[in-house]
């Protein structure tokens, strides 16, 4: 299919941003991921940085700039948060657990959507929060499709490794317990935006007591199935 709007310098703007939106990325992954020749990317990131769509990150990659969120108010909603709130309040109920959507955000995972659990003990992560990309089921989900090197990075001092990151591929979930908090355990799952990339993690929360050992016994399959209906619902919007 091909994706050329007959305007050359803002496709390849385009290439320039779609490749940011995994996070962090330096020029030369920005070249490997777009097939432009060097000083046009490098050419085109830095005007992008300029106009704040783009903005320069720690040891010289780039990220998606704070215009974008701008524009992205501007236009009234977030494709993923609108469809956020059914999904997660349905997942709440079917698992008797906090449900959450994490984006990654840098070095940190992001809370961008919650439903709670209304009554009882509770893993409380509310709208905002800033949590590791190092520990938790959810930093492992963010994690584990990156590219090489950007998952080579992203193992550095982390509570888990590159053989768990395999299994979380391998089952397309990931369960952890007392990795991030002691006494509590979740299960997370991917969301892909339309490219197919994944964009973030679905996950419940909630003590080891009441989740068991094996929460993803339990829960693996229903939390699985909320990605795949927010993957379904950003697909749909992209028509």
């Amino acid at each position: 299919m091909d994706n050329s709007s007959g305007v050359g310098v803002i496709d390849k703007a385009a290439h320039v941003l779609d490749a940011l939106e995994a996070g962090p990325t330096t020029l030369a992954q920005l070249v490997a991921a777009t097939g432009l020749a060097r000083l046009t990317v490098h050419r085109l990131a830095l005007a992008l940085v300029h106009h704040r769509l783009v903005s320069l990150y720690i040891q010289g990659r780039f990220v998606l700039g704070s215009r974008l969120v701008e524009l992205a108010s501007a236009a009234g909603e977030d494709r993923l948060i609108a469809s956020a709130g059914p999904v997660l309040m349905q997942l709440r109920d079917a698992t008797g657990e906090s449900a959450q959507i994490f984006r990654r955000q840098g070095d940190w995972r992001v809370c961008v959507a919650s439903a709670e659990r209304p009554i009882g003990l509770r893993d409380t992560i509310p709208v905002g929060t800033q949590l590791s990309m190092k520990a938790g089921s959810a930093a492992q989900v963010l994690l584990a499709w990156e590219d090489h090197d950007r998952l080579l990075e992203g193992l550095q001092s982390a509570r888990f490794t590159p053989t768990v990151l395999a299994g979380v591929r391998r089952r397309g979930w990931r369960q952890s317990l007392g990795e991030r908090e002691p006494g509590v355990a979740s299960v997370s799952a991917p969301v892909r935006g339309p490219s197919g990339r994944v964009i973030a993690a679905v996950s419940i929360s909630g003590p080891i007591e009441r989740l068991t050992r094996q929460p993803g016994r339990l829960h693996a399959e229903v939390v699985c199935n909320a990605g795949r209906v927010l993957t379904e619902a950003l697909r749909k919007t992209n028509d």
